[in-house]
């Protein structure tokens, strides 16, 4: 057992520094070519903080355990929001930019309310709803990119991407490179190891992935969110967010469905339904609820949004473990 979580950890520590490095490089390649920066948060940013959940769901779709790939996609949401968005809004509130959110938060909700239906009424997700969401990803992306070069002001100006250490190509490919490596291995430690404890522990696949594997993932964000505080930049972590919890689904469950369609975990269920239909999904749209709509609304978070979702986020983990 000492073992399998001592290269659990491992996963989780390249995780980090793979995550860490490949942003470092894409950055940087990102102003080499003079892009706004808002648009390389709510992309490039936010893909490179999600490229640790796309290498896990992946990977463990390709191995045919769909519990930590489904688990991991929705976890990650209630764990990006609930826990890092939260700490951060809790810690230190601020006003937010509502004409920027609200097409990430309009983006998200669409997706969020598509990927339900195909759980609610399908009980699973086939090959076609991956490619569609896949689909959705790169047009995301695409308007994304028109509404930063038609509406440039919302390009907030963020002085710690505006230098970068590593200023030639060759040391920025490298990054590339070895962050998507870094990340590739830990994911794999992730998986492997995480179902190993799961099952040495007698907990569900699916509880993993919602939890353990979930706050692994999101580490990487949960890096920018501190980073952001300390640096008096509160409100870019909450953007950032937003758009890692949409590629969570167009993005991360996207491939995973695409590689390996599957039916919804039926390891836990509330009498006779999926819990997921029961509690995950529902706990998803609640906690993005409460920390974008009065964002969009009033232009500011607010310290009793941060409290909230950091009580359910506690109340949501322990009923995992203990249900």
């Amino acid at each position: 057992m000492a073992v399998p979580v001592l290269l659990f950890l491992l996963g989780f520590i390249l995780l980090i520094k793979g995550g860490d490095w490949f942003v470092d490089g894409a950055v940087a390649i990102a102003h080499r070519f003079k892009l706004p920066e808002l648009l390389i948060g709510a992309t490039i940013v936010s893909i490179g903080t999600t490229l640790p959940e796309v290498m896990v769901s992946t990977n463990a779709a390709a191995l045919g355990n769909s519990g930590i790939s489904y688990g991991n996609a929705i976890g990650s949401i209630i764990c990006n929001t609930s826990l890092i968005a939260a700490v951060t809004i809790a810690i230190k509130p601020s006003k937010v930019n509502k004409s920027a959110l609200t097409l990430p938060v309009f983006s998200f909700f669409a997706v969020a309310i598509l990927y339900s239906l195909f759980a609610y009424v399908n009980r699973g997700f086939s090959r076609w709803n991956g490619i569609l969401f896949l689909a959705l990803f790169v047009a995301y992306m695409l308007v994304t990119y028109y509404q930063v070069k038609k509406h440039p002001e919302y390009a907030e100006d963020d002085e710690e991407n505006k230098e970068s250490k590593y200023t030639k190509t060759w040391q920025q490919i490298l990054l590339l490179v070895i962050g998507a490596a870094a990340i590739a291995v830990g994911a794999r430690l992730l998986v492997n190891n995480g179902t190993l404890i799961a099952k040495a522990l007698g907990v569900p696949d699916s509880v993993i992935g919602l939890t353990m594997v979930a706050l692994g993932t999101s580490l990487p964000e949960l890096i920018t969110a501190i980073t952001s505080l300390i640096k008096g930049h509160s409100s870019l972590s909450v953007g950032n967010i937003v758009g890692a919890n949409i590629f969570n689904i167009v993005l991360v469950s996207g491939m995973s469905i695409t590689i390996s369609p599957f039916a919804l975990p039926s390891e836990k269920m509330i009498s006779g339904i999926n819990s997921s239909l029961m509690i995950d999904i529902p706990v998803m749209f609640a906690v993005m609820m409460i920390m974008c709509l009065p964002a969009v609304i009033r232009g500011k978070l607010e310290r009793w949004q941060g409290i909230t979702l950091l009580v359910i986020y506690t109340a949501f983990t322990v009923y995992q473990f203990v249900s």
